[in-house]
């Protein structure tokens, strides 16, 4: 598929999550996940740095970090075939010669402690995407778990100025309905996306977004990445077509410039070993594994049955151009400059 004219610009994969944890094999992002994103046709890889509660809060700052350098790793192991991407040179330059990009985020702020001053430190260490929260609450932001919603911080208000001031693209994924108002009011012009998350018209659960909230990120010339997991796409009955069904209604809604992929995979992490098969999350019933997968879309090396399947909408080839590269790439460019 990347030898054509269609690659894929996937928002969220934890995969720095399973290749820290087998940190200690010879190359354990080329023999766990470069095959499969190139396979996929995967030409720009978001990679999430997250640490557990479990891991606060010096442990989380030291696990990041770990994190960060397995992705520089993966980088310097597979020179031929993967770059890091810190800025607009590099992105050309993997997108140029067919190589797969890894561009870093951070998904929560917890690595911070109550210092948003560090945030200068991990995007000199390339990160160039930020999510507040997972779900809970920090001393920053209020995720969309927790029962009363008191949004942005003093401290949380001091990090989005300090996130616009260097150019970060601003996740909101996981923010609670308050903190997401709140960022994008005072986030102004500056480049925002929901990594992962689906619609909640199409399947009501908390860890998707009203419409309402695809409409104001749309108007911040935002996007939405469709995620491809059964807790957000149905619960009940998970497919190819359901997921299908949400990028079908982000488009009506947000229209086709505003919609992107990120299918956030965990059902190979968890069968791994490298993350714990149930979180423990009021958004999920118990006993769901956080590993389950959308049939036929499991990972990156399942996106041409993606492809196949908004084809049989009636995309046209321009449409999927802008769903699957071109509305992310628009928005994380603006970070790259």
């Amino acid at each position: 598929m990347r030898s054509g004219d269609l690659m894929i610009v996937d928002a969220h994969n934890d995969l720095l999550t399973e290749v820290t944890h087998f940190r200690q094999e010879a190359h354990p992002f080329r023999d766990r996940w470069l095959g499969q994103l190139r396979h996929g046709g995967v030409g720009l890889q978001v990679c999430p740095v997250s640490v557990d509660v479990t891991e606060l809060p010096e442990w989380g700052l030291r696990r990041s970090l770990t994190q960060i350098a397995e992705c520089h790793r993966a980088a310097a192991d597979n020179p031929g075939e993967v770059l890091l991407v810190r800025d607009g040179h590099d992105l050309q330059t993997a997108l140029g010669d067919g190589r797969t990009g890894l561009l870093l985020s951070m998904e929560g702020a917890e690595p911070l402690g109550y210092d948003p001053g560090l945030i200068h430190v991990f995007w000199l260490l390339g990160v160039r995407m930020f999510a507040f929260t997972w779900n809970r609450r920090n001393p920053f932001a209020d995720g969309l778990a927790e029962p009363t919603d008191g949004g942005l911080s003093g401290l949380g208000t001091e990090l989005v100025d300090r996130l616009i001031d260097l150019g970060m693209v601003i996740d909101l994924a996981h923010a609670s309905q308050r903190t997401f108002f709140q960022v994008l009011e005072r986030a102004s012009d500056a480049p925002v996306m929901v990594s992962h998350a689906c619609c909640r018209a199409v399947y009501d659960t908390p860890r998707n977004l009203s419409d309402e909230q695809l409409r104001a990120l749309a108007d911040h010339d935002g996007v939405l990445a469709v995620m491809a997991v059964p807790l957000t796409v149905d619960q009940r009955a998970p497919s190819l077509e359901r997921v299908v069904d949400h990028i079908d209604h982000a488009v009506e809604v947000m229209g086709i410039d505003h919609v992107g992929i990120g299918a956030d995979f965990m059902e190979q992490i968890v069968a791994s070993g490298a993350e714990p098969a149930v979180q423990a999350s009021s958004l999920m019933p118990a006993g769901m594994s956080c590993g389950a997968a959308v049939p036929g879309l499991a990972g990156p090396g399942d996106y041409p049955a993606l492809v196949q399947a908004l084809e049989s909408r009636g995309y046209s080839a321009e449409a999927l151009r802008a769903i699957l590269s071109g509305n992310l790439l628009r928005v994380l460019s603006r970070a790259l400059a």
